[in-house]
């Protein structure tokens, strides 16, 4: 294994198990740029020694069976990366792809027959897809049965409410809403999310404390009140997660151990976490 591979594994297992066929359902792959072309214009670079390789080591390690690969904006419509990591997944992966608004249907057939089961909109800005595109892709891959994986600044999802509830499929949430600055369960914007998650298509996943937290490591206090409450309010429509190989710290990620962890003491029971790493995934995913 490469050094930089290394660098992205935690040194010990966690001190949870998780059961059997729990899901990681927020992954990334990156390879060889000369298979896989990364957009020039992409704020996000490839993470070095963020391959599969790597990947199933860490997933070893974590203790986990099951995994979603996403398609990293870097890769724009170029799904190939993920569809590579998720054959070598075999029956264990299921993926989320971006693809642009003219695709066809043979084309989201072939995909869906691959396992891709939902679209990313990645709004924080690099992503390939905008709000214009919104509306027509989600009816276009809803028809196959896949959902709106949507990252946002969840700060304005209050403003966004109406559209997301008339989405006509399933819909994603990425990271506790991804308030891009902590907020409180009070805020409009989580508010909105609860919202959404009550309304019976949305799912949200308790991950990523890391990327936006000011109160910072070991406990990521001031973003983890809110996957706490998110798991208390609704733990049938709550994901786990890593976000491996975190694209957006590659080069001081987080401990993956610590964090899968910290997300057993946030479930408070093996119920609760069997729920959330298994039951859920299994549904939305269709394992």
């Amino acid at each position: 294994m490469s050094e930089a591979s290394a660098r992205l594994l935690p040194p010990e297992p966690p001190a949870f198990r998780p059961p059997p066929n729990s899901c990681d359902c927020h992954m990334h792959i990156y390879g060889d740029p000369a298979l896989y072309p990364p957009r020039p214009d992409s704020p996000f670079p490839p993470v070095v020694g963020g391959d599969i390789a790597a990947y199933l080591k860490l997933r070893e390690r974590l203790g986990l069976q099951r995994a979603v690969v996403v398609q990293p904006s870097v890769y724009g419509f170029d799904n190939k990366a993920t569809l590579d990591a998720m054959a070598v997944l075999g029956s264990a992966a299921r993926g989320v792809a971006v693809v642009p608004r003219d695709v066809s249907d043979a084309e989201l057939d072939r995909l869906t027959e691959l396992g891709i089961r939902g679209i990313r909109f990645f709004m924080i800005g690099g992503g390939a897809l905008t709000w214009e595109d919104l509306d027509i892709l989600a009816a276009k891959t809803a028809a196959f049965g896949w959902h709106v994986q949507m990252q946002m600044d969840g700060r304005l999802l209050e403003d966004a409410l109406p559209r997301l509830s008339r989405l006509p499929g399933r819909l994603v949430i990425d990271h506790n809403g991804k308030f891009l600055q902590p907020v409180g369960t009070d805020h409009p914007g989580f508010r909105a999310l609860r919202q959404l998650i009550n309304g019976g298509r949305t799912w949200v996943k308790t991950s990523g404390v890391y990327e936006t937290s000011v109160t910072g490591a070991p406990d990521y206090a001031d973003v983890a009140v809110l996957a706490r409450a998110l798991i208390a309010d609704a733990p049938e429509r709550c994901l786990f997660a890593t976000n491996w190989p975190h694209p957006s710290k590659p080069k001081d990620p987080p401990n993956d151990a610590y964090l899968l962890d910290l997300f057993a003491g946030w479930c408070g029971d093996a119920a609760t976490a069997k729920q959330i790493l298994v039951d859920n995934p299994a549904e939305v995913y269709g394992f």
